[in-house]
């Protein structure tokens, strides 16, 4: 799943969101070099995963425990409950139509409005670590996002099946990869998100971290 960049602003928030979604062309060549450093100097998985981990702890957490994000999720969750496999791959294949068009009822549903505004300030004062937001229901489909993903459907992915499907305390952590979309090298983090009401599930978040600026 990739962001795809709008083709065109017309507003303030517009440039925000372009400018959020192609953050730090800072780009695989201190990864790179990264990579290209002495065995004994190599970062190791587990100790990118640990540094991965340790910003969404202090940086994200906290963001998906606020009221605003918690009501979007419980109400597409009433809303989309008892839909079918068929019919979430009709909503899939209707998301997928609509990016990169002009007319796209469904995707500015979930990229537009306060909550979507939210995720766009928390990238804007990240300094460039963070390239990309977005929530998810409890069946992978998104709710809000900081700007359009390829995809609606994200509960076929890994980033879904290893959060919110492994319980409270799932959370994926993928590899550094450079993706060309946004320009950058990043690794997305995900994780379950817990409505502290009930302490139970109810959804999911997917973070792009430019590891860059990281490690």
């Amino acid at each position: 799943m990739r962001l795809m960049p709008p083709r065109f602003f017309s507003s303030a928030l517009s440039v925000l969101r372009a400018f959020c979604a192609s953050l730090g062309v800072l780009g695989a060549a201190s990864l790179s070099a990264v990579a290209a450093e002495p065995e004994g100097l190599a970062i190791s998985q587990e100790e990118i995963a640990q540094v991965l981990r340790t910003y969404y702890e202090e940086e994200i957490a906290e963001l998906v425990q606020e009221p605003a994000i918690l009501g979007a999720i419980r109400a597409q969750n009433e809303r989309m409950q008892g839909l079918t496999e068929a019919e979430i791959i009709d909503l899939d294949q209707q998301w997928r139509a609509q990016v990169g068009e002009t007319d796209r009822p469904m995707v500015n549903a979930v990229v537009e409005g306060a909550v979507a505004e939210r995720l766009l300030h928390k990238i804007a004062r990240a300094g460039g670590v963070i390239a990309e937001i977005f929530v998810m229901d409890a069946q992978g489909l998104n709710v809000v996002a900081a700007a359009a993903t390829s995809d609606y459907w994200q509960g076929d992915e890994a980033k879904f099946q290893n959060s919110f499907g492994a319980g409270k305390d799932g959370m994926e952590i993928g590899e550094i990869e450079f993706d060309a979309s946004i320009g950058i090298s990043q690794a997305q983090v995900s994780a379950t998100i817990v409505d502290p009401a009930t302490g139970e599930p109810i959804g999911a978040v997917t973070v792009g971290v430019v590891a860059d600026l990281l490690l």
